[in-house]
């Protein structure tokens, strides 16, 4: 008969055959990889410890005299948690709502906040080969991107934009949703 914990090393055998790339590869120098996600038009992503996790829209409550990208209030697990559109942040254009919208949780000093993106990819990795320089990044990172927008990378034919959701946190615009 087979313990408990030979059950548990069974499995994590067999998890490990099947990691794409050896295990020394996912962590090698020049390797970035963060939560892949879109906003209007843009690909971008974050790093894995900004996004405190990731949730299908919850239910909205609206809250009066908020600026328009505010889209409410929401009751996660328990703690209220103000969305806000990420589009109509960024871009001034608010988001169409579709089966395929995520939210994301980002801490913030204060508590938690959660962010409207159109689609979510997962998990992306890129590697310094792909990293674009400035002048090929400047086009990309117009508006109110180029706060945010650390780096980009080129992965086939879409660009990806490394997005700070700390430094959007942080940023006392963001903070103060109150008109």
């Amino acid at each position: 008969m087979t313990s408990p914990f030979d059950v548990l090393l069974d499995y994590e055998r067999r998890s490990l055959a099947h990691v794409a790339g050896l295990p020394e590869q996912l962590d090698a120098p020049g390797l970035w990889r963060g939560v892949g996600y879109r906003v209007g038009s843009r690909r971008l992503a974050s790093e894995f410890g900004e996004v405190r996790e990731i949730l299908t829209v919850p239910q909205i409550t609206a809250v009066p005299g908020t600026q328009p990208w505010m889209l409410g209030v929401a009751n996660v697990r328990g703690q209220l948690l103000p969305i806000v559109d990420m589009k109509q942040f960024l871009e001034g254009e608010r988001t169409v709502l579709h089966e395929s919208l995520r939210v994301l949780l980002v801490r913030q000093p204060g508590g938690d906040v959660a962010v409207l993106v159109d689609e979510l990819f997962g998990q992306r990795s890129f590697v310094d080969e792909q990293l674009l320089d400035e002048e090929a990044l400047e086009p990309y990172a117009q508006g109110r991107y180029t706060h945010f927008l650390e780096r980009a990378y080129r992965l086939g034919e879409h660009v990806w934009g490394v997005f700070s959701l700390d430094r959007l946190a942080r940023t006392p615009e963001f903070r103060h949703a109150a008109t």
